[in-house]
């Protein structure tokens, strides 16, 4: 028998069956004007041309969720709440697109994460930021913070564009894409890597927060 060819045959078969990753991709901004949309657009654009991830873009200005938290929400905001917490929850994987407003992540972004718990838990989270001459890493560093609180496992790696603006033409593409693209690149490879391990993990043990 050929060990080689048939451990050759039963990686690609155990390739061809794993799942595709789903990422869900959080723009986190919903001020007026916001550069958010195109960061977006570029990192999806990478995004789908990485092997086995499915992604899936939450952009927080299109929901309108309370700012007053409530164990008992009313209707309205259990209506909000159907339109985004399926989709959370359905999630193995986050990337999180985030500016820095006054040295902190928006507060919309915020709300959103504190409306849920258990959907966030033994999950990874990347980050792309954006802003002036900090790329956003103000914001994700304390990002990283809430999620840990919240059972996450964030990527070392990160993705920011520092003065974000000069780097994107008139029609959102970026003018000196290769670096950028390695860095989405390494942080993806991370994000699919912990993505793949925290999901099986959960399989064979419920996580026990």
């Amino acid at each position: 028998m050929d060990l080689t060819a048939s451990a050759s045959a039963s990686a690609s078969v155990s390739t061809a069956t794993v799942a595709p990753l789903k990422v869900a991709v959080i723009l986190g901004s919903n001020r007026e004007g916001r550069f958010g949309p195109v960061v977006a657009d570029w990192f999806l654009s990478r995004a789908a041309g990485h092997p086995g991830i499915e992604t899936e873009l939450i952009d927080v200005a299109e929901l309108d969720l309370p700012f007053a938290l409530s164990y008992r929400p009313d209707p309205a905001a259990q209506a909000q709440l159907a339109r985004v917490t399926p989709r959370l929850a359905d999630a193995d994987a986050f990337v999180v697109l985030t500016p820095e407003y006054n040295h902190s992540f928006p507060a919309p972004l915020k709300n959103l994460i504190d409306w849920h718990h258990a959907e966030w838990q033994a999950k990874p989270v990347a980050f792309v930021s954006y802003g002036g001459i900090s790329g956003g890493l103000r914001a994700v560093e304390q990002l990283r913070q809430v999620f840990a609180e919240l059972h996450a496992v964030s990527m070392r790696d990160t993705v920011s564009f520092h003065h974000a603006g000069t780097h994107f033409d008139d029609e959102g593409r970026h003018k000196d894409p290769a670096v950028p693209d390695a860095a989405a690149k390494s942080m993806l490879d991370q994000l699919v890597w912990w993505g793949h391990a925290l999901r099986d993990a959960k399989t064979r043990r419920p996580y026990g927060a």
